[in-house]
């Protein structure tokens, strides 16, 4: 079920979100792609890449989310 696979993605997941050493090397790649996608958003001519940018930073800041997704 749904709430069972989720419970294990969780659990293996865990470590990783509350471990500095790990996380926080990760939140900084996170935000250094944001800023890139941003940076290539304001050059974009056309509306399809436009979008796709977009949406490659709605995903990035979604994962900015993941330990607060992970410890509820």
């Amino acid at each position: 079920t749904t709430n069972s696979m989720k419970l294990i993605v969780n659990n293996t997941i865990k470590p990783f979100v509350n471990n500095p050493e790990l996380y926080n090397p990760f939140l900084e790649e996170v935000l250094n792609r944001i800023s890139n996608t941003q940076r290539r958003l304001e050059q974009i001519g056309d509306v399809e890449e436009m979008y796709r940018a977009q949406g490659e930073i709605r995903a990035l800041r979604s994962m900015l989310r993941l330990r607060e997704d992970v410890n509820g």
